[in-house]
């Protein structure tokens, strides 16, 4: 998401590292969706530590609820059964200029704009965009 601007979220967003990396990194607001309450107070305190207390947001709510059409970069760290529905989703919500960045495993029927690193480390990025036209291509062949 480096050189991006606009709302940042982060769908199960665990301990919050990710979210107030953002934040750090220039991307607001910064938000996370999370529906375990020990991991929002675990993000609470990490936000606190790092001096963005107030600044970040943590949310109980639950990610299928959550309306993301005013997001730009979403970031991703789930199962790889949550990939298919949720790409729906975010087809259904995002706009075109979004980024999805999915980390550990990649969306399944999506052709990434880019990859980095490997392994347990490895991140797709893909731009909604791209996507789109990648799916219409397939559902007009």
């Amino acid at each position: 998401l480096r050189g991006r601007s606009g709302k940042t979220v982060d769908l199960g967003s665990g301990d919050g590292r990710l979210v107030v990396e953002a934040y750090k990194q220039g991307l607001r607001p910064a938000v996370g969706y999370e529906l375990n309450p020990w991991l929002l107070c675990l993000s609470s305190y990490r936000a606190w530590k790092a001096g963005c207390h107030g600044k970040v947001s943590f949310l109980k709510k639950d990610l299928w609820k959550v309306n993301l059409s005013d997001c730009y970069n979403v970031i991703v760290f789930l199962a790889p059964s949550v990939k298919p529905p949720l790409a729906d989703k975010l087809l259904e919500e995002l706009p075109d200029e979004a980024r999805v960045v999915a980390g550990r495993f990649p969306f399944p029927s999506w052709t990434p704009t880019s990859t980095l690193g490997q392994g347990l480390e490895q991140v797709w990025a893909y731009d909604m965009k791209e996507v789109r036209r990648a799916v219409q291509s397939s559902t007009e062949g």
